[in-house]
């Protein structure tokens, strides 16, 4: 693997090479990270990366992209049957590319949006001032019950109603609950206002009819591939029909230029497979796995954000074992388990310390991993936060997760 890369830039394939060796060896609970397939690797390094098509199929503004327009159609006609939309824009870069031509399809700079605060399990692209969204439009924040650390729907209708904001945006980066989609478009259409839901996180257990679909009631709905679809990385819009023509012109050529061909072949593969029994198989295992390891370290006397989770992921309150989430993330990479720091609502860390951790399950579902191996997992976390200023303990710890990594190779052959 990756001869010619060897060959002729042998410092890229080293960086290349130690990230396969990582990949392998380390236990990755990073919730918004997979592993593609085979097929979804071929596809995006295939010659489809070589070719520009402006536009979209049929509709081109460049000369030889008959085949491209197969593999754009397939990528289209797949993510409506896998979600059960009336329209795909299958072009968008990444998640937040896709929210931001979601917004300007249906607002205007200026106009006010309502989402999910960021420390309250939100997302950049819902209104952190720092991001565009923050910056195009007027935000108003809603947050997390601080008793129930769930969505208060009688609170997001009054402050709704208070604010009158011009779109709502429903999703969430770091919420392991259920949304009730249905229940958010009655209020936005009572106070007359449209209905965006990112179900980025999502969208995998959403697919294999685990988790509830926001299609039937939202105008717009956007997704990322990767995560718990476990495609490549990009976007996806999803929409009512009548919104057809404007999301289209707002991706291109209203926020992109040409389309990465090779990621939206990737694609669909991913969407073909994700319209399998093998999938909805693996989604059950993924949500399976990640209330197992809930229910571990709840048992091992760690707090989990809002009691539990009926996703892939949860949120772990630090502050019995008193530790923060960076001296964890610290920890626990030491001892080859990857996962991110993340504040918990109503945190008394700063963004960049603390109170939580993030882990999710789809990646080592992937693997292979079932509740036993997951039993194995909580433990290593454990033992790895307990011990996190002891470095023979924590090379001890890693040694014993490459060990049962090594039980469930990615990719076997990618490292030689």
């Amino acid at each position: 693997m990756y001869n010619e890369l060897q060959i002729n830039d042998p410092e890229l394939y080293k960086a290349v090479h130690d990230e396969v060796l990582r990949q392998q060896h380390n236990l990755e609970l990073i919730a918004s990270e997979n592993y593609t397939s085979k097929a979804v690797l071929e596809a995006l390094g295939s010659v489809l990366t070589n070719k520009y098509a402006e536009g979209y199929p049929g509709k081109r503004y460049y000369g030889g992209c008959e085949n491209v327009d197969v593999v754009e159609n397939l990528a289209i006609e797949r993510a409506k049957k896998l979600f059960g939309a009336e329209h795909a824009n299958v072009q968008p870069h990444s998640g937040t590319t896709a929210n931001i031509s979601a917004y300007l399809s249906l607002i205007k700079p200026g106009d006010k949006v309502m989402g999910l605060n960021l420390d309250h399990g939100g997302h950049l692209s819902h209104g952190h001032p720092l991001n565009f969204s923050g910056k195009y439009f007027h935000i108003v924040h809603m947050n997390v019950n601080k008793d129930t650390e769930l969505i208060d729907y009688d609170e997001m209708e009054k402050l709704i109603a208070k604010e009158r904001p011009n779109l709502v945006m429903a999703g969430a980066s770091n919420y392991s609950r259920q949304w009730d989609w249905a229940r958010i478009k009655k209020i936005c259409d009572v106070w007359k206002c449209f209905l965006i839901t990112d179900i980025a996180h999502y969208a995998g257990l959403v697919a294999a009819g685990l988790y509830p679909s926001p299609v039937p009631y939202a105008d717009i709905v956007t997704t990322t591939t990767h995560k718990t679809l476990r495609g490549p990385r990009g976007g996806l819009i999803l929409s009512k029909a009548c919104y057809k023509a404007a999301v289209n012109r707002t991706v291109f050529p209203g926020n992109q230029g040409g389309p990465l061909m090779h990621v939206i072949a990737a694609k669909a593969v991913c969407f073909r497979e994700g319209l399998s029994d093998e999938f909805k198989t693996y989604q059950k295992q993924v949500l399976a796995n990640a209330r197992k390891l809930a229910a571990e370290l709840q048992t091992l006397g760690y707090r989990i954000v809002s009691g539990g989770t009926d996703c892939h992921l949860m949120c772990v309150d630090l502050r019995a074992k008193n530790v923060t989430g960076k001296e964890a993330e610290v920890a626990l990479d030491k001892a080859g388990i990857t996962v991110n720091k993340n504040t918990i609502p109503y945190d008394p860390q700063k963004p960049m310390i603390t109170s939580g951790i993030r882990i999710g399950t789809p990646a080592v579902t992937t693997r292979g991993f079932k509740e036993a191996e997951i039993v194995e997992v909580a433990g290593y976390i454990d033992e790895a936060i307990k011990h996190r200023e002891d470095e023979v303990m924590l090379k001890s710890i890693k040694e014993k997760v490459a060990a049962l990594c090594a039980k469930f190779p990615m990719y076997p052959g990618f490292e030689k």
